[in-house]
């Protein structure tokens, strides 16, 4: 194969796919490159089917090569390892629009690998990856009803942008991710500052204009090429069969749906129904040729399953009633619950219908924040969503652990409070919220934003907002529409839409939508967004009722922060050679320490007094001595007959004279000090050469009848003269005793 090459001007750069180069054993091959980011995207699908598979098996992998911004990998390996969350979810972004163009019972394994080989900060990649995915299925042999394209849109000044800039998007109030085929928008995903309904409408309007572009450049490249798709056709199940489960569960079943309105109870009906089908379709088809070698009981589900859905849609479209019986516009009973967990820094349980969400926040220092090791410049996150799905939320067994799933709805519900938080110098603590999913039929990443917006108030976080979220549901045949609220989980299994949307009162935080059909019209998302919103006005009035605003008070157990600016100049000092004063400073009062290069000093403490305790040390550092000061400080070398030297501030010392130990005369210094004792000192004076002289008698009351002494704290000057007369003690030694004694005090 020749190297082919398709290329436009998109977004003021150059937007190219290339093939023919590279990966040419893949089933397609695709370089995509905007600027100076290039995806390298293959796809391989398996010769031959796995007929006992029930799903599409569609396996799709984004990696992002430190390579390609000139990086190091982080950790001991210095290698790529497992894909961090960002990959994963970027490798969703790719799954999620193209799932939808293969055959419905495709079942070839097939893969996808988007690798990331240069990254420029102007471009990001995860969009590319996408466009190179539907580019390399397109122009591979396996069945593709594409092209579809992808693109992010951000808004700076009320400009609409396509593809913006990381420098761009810091700028910007809304960050989605959209996808679509010619005519339809198939998949959105981001976040947005607060903003309107219509605002949404328009991004998409926008966005789906640059989407057939390259849907255009896709066709470009593959024009080029002499492709030979797979002979494949949809496999229909035989009229027969249908007919003949049809018959023996019919009755059975329009009596479920209609009348069935809990979980179990319809899981249990679906279960009896399923045993029915496989015993029919043995009894009259296990012997014929035709069928001998074929599981019937895949059959039996996939018939029932249609059934089901046809019944389902039947009802809802004709008579406005759902499967637990509400309306289209009905929100499932709501109940809301904080501060169940009395060690928890804040907790809620949110409950709507049989889906309910345990949301626990937890407050932490500097340290706990999360350090972010990818293409771009190492940073932290401070702001933690994690979501839990485990296997008894659904009344089942199963391995326990992190999915592609708990990851993509936990980064959702992520978004979606985060632009509501306090700012980080308003509020220095790192927040992590984990959401434990107890019972599961439906919107379960919507009830985390809820139990999340309330487990935050009930820690007392300055939220600026509530926030909750709503998943929606569409049910379209032909001309009958119908918008459904707070979908159930079979609803979005049967239906042909998922649109989730969180928000405050005042507009749209973050969504997610994933459309199964194709041509639908603005205006039907316009009907769904109002609908959502009313939706979310409602539950936010359920939260509103239990707690309006944040608690004044954090948790007794969280811990507390005292900010303190400190000249820069002084850093160093209260660091440490090595960090030795700083680490002596935690380990004497438990408490946490951070500092800024501009001088500001975050202590962390669960208590007053401990957090008092470091503040006062770091303050005692930075601290310029004042003479008549008391000082803590801490002998650190007796030198007999002379006196002892005392660090009476850290890296500060001075000279406790032998004179100013007691006011009784000391003989021998080590039975009044010992090396490594704590004393109080008051410092007399700081010499003209900078040195300190310390007193601790000056501190200590004066024995009665001892006789009062000159001032020892003023300074002195010596005398140069002698006295007259005198003995021959007194011409010895020379000078009074203040001119003998003076210079060796001062130090």
């Amino acid at each position: 194969m020749s190297k082919e090459v398709a290329s436009i001007e998109f977004a003021g750069k150059t937007y190219s796919l290339e093939t023919g180069r590279m990966a040419k054993f893949a089933n397609g091959s695709v370089m995509v490159r905007c600027g100076d980011t290039m995806v390298l995207v293959t796809v391989v699908a398996e010769s031959e089917a796995n007929p006992d598979m029930d799903y599409m098996p569609l396996q799709v992998e984004y990696r992002e090569k430190a390579a390609a911004a000139g990086k190091f990998p982080g950790g001991f390996l210095k290698r790529e390892t497992r894909p961090s969350d960002h990959e994963v979810i970027c490798s969703r972004l790719i799954d999620r629009p193209i799932r939808p163009m293969f055959p419905k019972t495709w079942r070839f394994e097939t893969q996808v690998i988007a690798n990331v080989v240069s990254f420029d900060t102007e471009v990001d990649s995860d969009t590319l990856g996408a466009v190179g995915a539907s580019a390399a299925l397109m122009i591979s042999d396996i069945p593709f009803n594409g092209p579809v394209s992808e693109v992010r849109v951000g808004r700076v000044d009320g400009e609409f942008i396509i593809n913006p800039s990381f420098a761009q998007l810091e700028q910007s109030n809304i960050d989605m991710t959209i996808a679509g085929t010619d005519t339809s928008i198939v998949m959105v995903e981001g976040e947005c500052h607060e903003i309107s309904e219509d605002d949404f409408l328009k991004s998409l309007e926008f966005a789906h204009e640059k989407i057939r572009q390259l849907n255009d450049l896709q066709r470009q490249l593959a024009s080029k090429l002499n492709i030979v798709k797979r002979e494949f056709v949809d496999k229909e199940i035989p009229d027969e069969l249908t007919q003949s489960v049809k018959d023996v569960v019919k009755e059975e079943l329009i009596k479920y749906v209609h009348t069935i309105t809990t979980k179990n109870e319809r899981s249990e009906w679906r279960k009896k129904l399923k045993d029915l089908a496989i015993e029919k379709l043995t009894e009259n088809f296990s012997e014929k040729e035709e069928y001998k070698d074929v599981d019937l009981s895949l059959y039996a589900e996939e018939i029932l399953s249609k059934l089901e859905k046809q019944e389902m849609r039947k009802m809802i479209l004709d008579e406005g009633k759902r499967l637990d019986g509400r309306t289209t516009t009905d929100i499932r009973p709501i109940t809301c619950e904080i501060g169940i967990l009395p060690r928890v820094h804040g907790s809620s349980l949110f409950t709507r219908g049989e889906t309910q969400s345990l949301g626990m926040v937890t407050l932490g220092t500097k340290k706990d924040e999360q350090m972010i090791d990818g293409l771009l410049p190492t940073y932290t996150n401070r702001f933690m969503l994690h979501y839990n799905f485990p296997p008894f939320c659904t009344g089942e067994t199963g391995r326990m652990g992190t999915g592609r799933r708990e990851i993509g709805h936990g980064h959702l519900a992520e978004r979606a409070l985060k632009l509501m938080l306090p700012e980080q110098n308003e509020f220095p603590y790192a927040i992590r919220i984990i959401s434990e999913i107890l019972e599961s039929n439906g919107s379960s990443s919507m009830a985390t934003v809820c139990s999340g917006s309330l487990s935050l108030f009930d820690a007392g976080v300055p939220m600026k907002k509530a926030v909750a979220g709503i998943a929606m549901g569409l049910i379209k045949e032909e001309d009958k529409v119908a918008i459904l609220s707070d979908i159930l989980g079979d609803e979005d299994f049967l239906g042909d839409m998922d649109f989730k949307v969180t928000g405050t009162a005042d507009g749209i935080t973050a969504c997610q939508m994933d459309i199964k059909i194709e041509g639908l019209p603005l205006e039907i998302m316009a009907r769904a967004l109002e609908q959502a919103k009313q939706g979310r006005l409602h539950i936010l009035s359920k939260m509103n009722e239990l707690i309006s605003e944040p608690r004044p008070e954090l948790s007794p157990y969280a811990p507390r922060f005292t900010t303190i600016q400190i000249p820069t100049e002084t850093i160093g000092a209260v660091i440490g050679t090595g960090g030795e004063t700083i680490r002596n400073i935690v380990k004497e009062t438990g408490a946490e320490i951070n500092i800024e290069d501009d001088g500001t000093v975050t202590i962390a403490a669960t208590s007053g007094e401990s957090s008092d305790s470091a503040r006062k040390m770091i303050e005692s550092i930075i601290k310029k001595p004042e003479e008549g000061e008391t000082y803590n400080g801490t002998v650190m070398e007796i030198r007999e007959g002379m006196g002892a030297f005392i660090e009476f501030i850290p890296k500060k010392q001075g000279l406790l004279h032998i004179s100013q130990i007691a006011h009784e005369r000391t003989t021998n210094i080590a039975d009044v000090l010992k090396v490594g004792e704590k004393i109080e000192v008051k410092l007399l004076e700081i010499t003209p050469d900078g040195k300190f002289r310390l007193s601790r008698k000056a501190l200590l009351p004066r024995p009665e009848g001892m006789p009062e002494e000159e001032d020892d704290y003023k300074r002195r000057e010596p005398s140069h003269g002698r006295r007259p007369g005198g003995n021959r003690r007194d011409d010895h030694r020379g000078g009074d005793r203040d001119d003998r004694r003076g210079p060796r005090r001062r130090y």
